[in-house]
């Protein structure tokens, strides 16, 4: 059974920094496209960051050069470090398998704001 548990999320400040993480069971994570999404209130959910089986990343134009997606073998955990953080960034933040999708997670609560 696949379960993905994401935490990290709190209020920062514009500018701030955190760092997510996203526990997988039931998926071997380095074997796995994964990803981070987000959903802000009345929007649909996108697609931030990925990292392939072969440790190749993308990332969306709106995060790149802030966001790092990485992942930790040993753990089965993929992370997401934010950095210069907007208060667009201010939504809740999702990891999955790229395909086929696995049953969402509760995600983490990422909010900027002064």
């Amino acid at each position: 059974q696949v379960q993905l548990v994401e935490y990290g999320g709190d209020l920062v400040q514009p500018g701030g920094s955190l760092r997510l993480s996203c526990t997988a069971s039931g998926i071997i994570v380095r074997l796995s496209a994964m990803g981070w999404y987000r959903q802000a209130p009345g929007k649909q959910r996108e697609l931030v960051a990925s990292i392939s089986g072969t440790g190749s990343t993308n990332y969306a134009d709106s995060v790149k050069g802030r966001f790092t997606i990485s992942r930790s073998n040993t753990e089965n955990t993929v992370y997401l470090q934010m950095n210069s953080l907007k208060p667009e960034d201010t939504a809740v933040y999702y990891c999955n398998r790229l395909w086929p999708l696995a049953p969402w997670g509760q995600g983490t609560q990422v909010a900027v704001s002064s």
